[in-house]
């Protein structure tokens, strides 16, 4: 056989292959979990499906181009690599990756080896995903697939290959292995997969700290209100909303970038809601349930404390989406209790949902709803190992590696601490808010849906928003945030933080840290149809967005009046001191 032949053999078996690899990643994924229902197995450990149960993942096609420059390209790197063998390895490639960046790597032949030609597979199935023929979100399954495949096989998760877990091993004369299996009986007893030292903090301890107390509950959430910091406040209160998929205290980690006590600080009497962990007493509860005993219920009950006729409302992620839903129904029954919004990396339009779209489509969204439309429970830990696994590196091997190979104590920090706490969600709840805003996106469809016996037209929402969106925001991305410019009709400002979708938000000006981008001349007066047209006349500021969304929210706050000496009203006495006893429930 000549050179050319066993060239176009090696290519032709080469296809095969890589094939073959990608069709048994995506089969791996269409069976760890379930789709649209962000769920995964049931240990909480397993990377969650890109195919809806049952689903079939599809046959590949490739662009044949594509497939014959990756193909020459592959033979070449391969073959360089097994030329160097392993005396030399491919010291660039395996010092590009962190998880192989450590000395004992390098100096392994063999595990510098592996992870050299692991690295190079990878770098070849991604790029043969993307030369994957087919519509959008087929080729977006497959590359997440794909992602998840390789993430999981890295050599790095093996102690028999990881040769910094095996060098660890030796140094501590066997302790770090006995370590690593007494972390790995803990995570599995708690269920989830320790990001921090869970030890180290308590909520009401030394995160959720500001003092205030509880003011009112129901079934569906408490509100807290806040000790006035200033001796006058401004006379329109102010009501933040945080998504009841976590819980509140994101907004109140440390005295230092707590965005309650900076809006206290700022002379706001501030109020909180604090959703209940839904047990199985909640596994009916519904979207306009949420809308109607919970948001609608927390501005009539602000009002009636205070005695204001209107206050400012703050929406965080679906607590955006919640406030934005409530404020439709209070207009459509010719109410306007809130004077302005501001909505925090929340959607209303749900046409940019980023890798999320990949796991909607009619297939899950029915499941879904046949699984627990009338009634149950989505697990708040199905839902945060689904969010882990977007970046499955960063939030899950990693964390295997560190805890289990190495027997190491991960260090602590709050914003994990807060991440690990999740909620459960009632089924009925979750099943609506599917069709209607991730598969239907019938929220911006006036008229199409109907909450708590209105119809929903964001087009009736006639007040002043604040509109903020972080740049790398991988849950809400940048223009899914943005989108909302386009259907809110009142006067608007629209800011673009740096940084992702929770540390863009938690950004306090003392920090120092960070940008953010503000656009003061619009085109017409009118916001552009794109985010991307939006930045093309936009200016970026140093540091935090706070500072320019406290200077908006003055504008609309009233005069200032002296602040209120006792918590609650009359009718509405305080209950006990905050954080209060829902956000301390555990899922």
């Amino acid at each position: 056989m000549n050179f050319d032949a066993k060239q176009a053999e090696a290519a032709r078996q080469m296809q095969e292959n890589f094939a073959a690899g990608l069709q048994q990643a995506m089969s791996v994924m269409a069976n760890a979990g379930s789709g649209a229902g962000f769920n995964t197995a049931n240990s909480g450990f397993a990377p969650m499906g890109a195919f809806s149960p049952g689903q079939t993942p599809p046959a590949l096609q490739f662009d044949p181009a594509k497939l014959q420059e990756l193909q020459q390209r592959y033979i070449a790197d391969a073959s360089a690599l097994w030329n160097q063998g392993l005396q030399d390895g491919a010291d660039t490639l395996v010092s590009s990756d962190r998880r192989f960046s450590s000395a004992a790597w390098k100096t392994n032949p063999v595990s510098k080896f592996s992870a050299s030609a692991y690295l190079l597979n990878a770098r070849t199935l991604m790029a043969l995903a993307d030369a994957v023929e087919g519509d959008a979100k087929t080729r977006a399954r497959v590359r997440f697939a794909v992602e998840q495949w390789m993430a999981a096989t890295a050599p790095s998760n093996f102690l028999a290959l990881n040769a910094e877990a095996q060098q660890k091993a030796i140094e501590s004369q066997g302790e770090s292995i006995a370590q690593g299996l007494t972390n790995l009986l803990h995570d599995l007893k708690q269920g989830h997969v320790s990001m921090t030292d869970e030890r180290v903090f308590e909520v009401g301890k030394n995160v959720a700290t500001t003092e205030g107390a509880v003011v009112f509950e129901n079934e569906f959430f408490q509100l807290l209100e806040y000790k006035p910091l200033t001796a006058k406040v401004y006379e329109k209160p102010f009501l933040l909303i945080p998504p009841c998929i976590n819980k509140f205290y994101i907004l109140d980690l440390q005295p230092e970038n707590s965005l309650i006590r900076y809006a206290v600080s700022q002379g706001h009497r501030t109020f909180v809601v604090s959703w209940r962990n839904p047990d199985e007493s909640m596994a009916q509860k519904t979207w306009d349930d949420y809308i109607e005993h919970a948001a609608i219920k927390a501005i009539d009950v602000v009002q009636e404390i205070t005695g204001a006729k209107t206050l400012n409302a703050l929406g965080f992620c679906v607590g955006g989406t919640i406030l934005g839903t409530a404020l439709s129904v209070l207009a459509a029954r010719g109410k306007k209790p809130v004077a302005s919004a501001t909505l925090l990396t929340s959607f209303l339009d749900f046409t940019d949902t980023g890798i999320l779209d990949i796991f909607i489509d009619e297939t899950s969204v029915k499941y879904r709803e046949a699984e627990m439309g009338q009634g149950g429970l989505l697990k708040g830990q199905d839902l945060a190992s689904t969010f882990s696994f977007l970046r499955p590196n960063d939030l899950v091997w990693n964390y295997v590696v560190g805890n289990y190979l190495k027997g190491e104590t991960p260090p602590p920090f709050d914003l994990l601490y807060w991440n690990s706490d999740s909620t459960n969600l009632p089924g009925p709840f979750y099943a609506w808010y599917l069709r209607n805003t991730y598969f239907e996106n019938n929220l911006v469809k006036p008229g199409k849906t109907m909450v708590c016996g209105q119809k929903v037209d964001l087009r009736k929402v006639d007040i002043p928003v604040y509109i903020y969106g972080s740049r790398e925001d991988h849950i809400v991305p940048i223009g899914g945030a943005y989108a909302s410019t386009q259907h809110l009709p009142g006067k608007k400002r629209f800011v673009m933080g740096a940084s992702g979708h929770i540390a863009g938000v938690i950004n306090p000006p003392a920090k120092k840290k960070r940008s953010y981008w503000t656009r003061e001349k619009l085109p017409q007066g009118k916001f552009p149809a794109t985010q991307a047209e939006w930045l093309e006349g936009a200016t970026e500021h140093p540091g935090s967005w706070w500072t320019d969304w406290s200077e908006w929210l003055k504008e609309h706050a009233g005069k200032q009046i002296a602040a209120p000496k006792t918590y609650g009203s009359r009718k509405y006495k305080a209950i006990e001191a905050a954080p209060g006893r829902y956000v301390k429930a555990k899922a």
